[in-house]
């Protein structure tokens, strides 16, 4: 397994002994694809020359739609499609790492009804090729009488957990509502992932309350690098989004916290760290409970 810690750094700045540079991409998508990879495609090659080796988009990177049905005109078959072949060129072309943030995938295979598209979390490895994906687990709902959202209109959901080797990283994979269900994590853990990623498009009321609390507590409770990638701000339609984009570390320290504007956050992961996490404060083997 790799030993790693971890260290906030500026974009330009390369230490000695470096290990992998990860790179959280925040985005204010919009209803236009072509115009949302354009952006996309600035940041991970602005990440790329950075040093970056691993770079996640948030979730719907691809589209934000003024209303939920629109994710099903522009949604893919499994393994290709425009936004796919985005995703595997942009990790070709700057052989690295690239988590997908979320796209919409045609579910027919999951036998689901027509009108339901998969919410997917690709990853594509240095040579393009696609290493691992992931389909969300939880579907999020909400009504507090001024906001209401209910993604099971329009999506499936999966059907299990996925961790991929990202080079010498085990990456765990899961989708913003998520981050609520702490079984998910934990399954992610028999072996224990080093990296966990979280794509985001966090609602700004749920954002505030919980986003920070839930991604320090899930990197605390499985002793676990986090990654997550957000939407921020206002989208068309009326839609706000919390943002914030975080690197987190096992401690629970936050290493990287994204403005509030398009842009991506460092950190380098480099020896040790999470291995003396996990020796002197021994959590994950004191576990009694499945």
């Amino acid at each position: 397994m790799a030993h790693w810690r971890t260290r906030a750094l500026a974009p330009g700045r390369r230490p000695h002994n470096a290990g992998m540079k990860i790179a959280a991409l925040q985005m204010v998508s919009t209803p236009d694809l072509g115009r949302n990879l354009e952006a996309a495609s600035r940041l991970v090659a602005e990440a790329a020359s950075a040093g970056a080796a691993l770079v996640a988009l948030p979730e719907y990177f691809c589209l934000m739609g003024r209303r939920d049905t629109d994710k099903l005109a522009i949604a893919e078959p499994p393994g290709d499609g425009p936004i796919q072949h985005a995703l595997a060129g942009w990790a070709r072309r700057h052989g690295l790492w690239v988590v997908g943030g979320t796209l919409p995938v045609a579910a027919g295979a999951a036998g689901a009804a027509p009108d339901r598209v998969l919410n997917r979390c690709c990853v594509y490895g240095p040579d393009g090729r696609e290493a691992a994906h992931y389909d969300k687990l939880h579907l999020f709902a909400f009504d507090n009488g001024r906001e209401s959202y209910d993604e099971g209109r329009t999506l499936a959901a999966g059907a299990v957990p996925v961790a991929v080797a990202c080079g010498p990283l085990r990456v765990g994979l899961s989708i913003c509502y998520d981050l609520r269900f702490p079984e998910l994590y934990r399954a992610l853990m028999d072996p224990p992932c080093d990296l966990i990623v979280v794509p985001a498009a966090f609602t700004y009321t749920t954002g505030r309350a919980h986003w920070e609390l839930l991604l320090r507590t899930r990197a605390i409770e499985n002793q676990c690098y986090v990654i997550a990638p957000a939407q921020c701000g206002e989208h068309p339609g009326g839609r706000f989004t919390y943002g914030r984009s975080m690197i987190v570390d096992p401690w629970g320290l936050v290493l990287a916290r994204a403005a509030d504007r398009p842009g991506p956050v460092f950190a380098e992961l480099l020896a040790e760290e999470q291995d003396r996490i996990r020796e002197t404060l021994p959590a994950l083997r004191h576990r009694r409970l499945d």
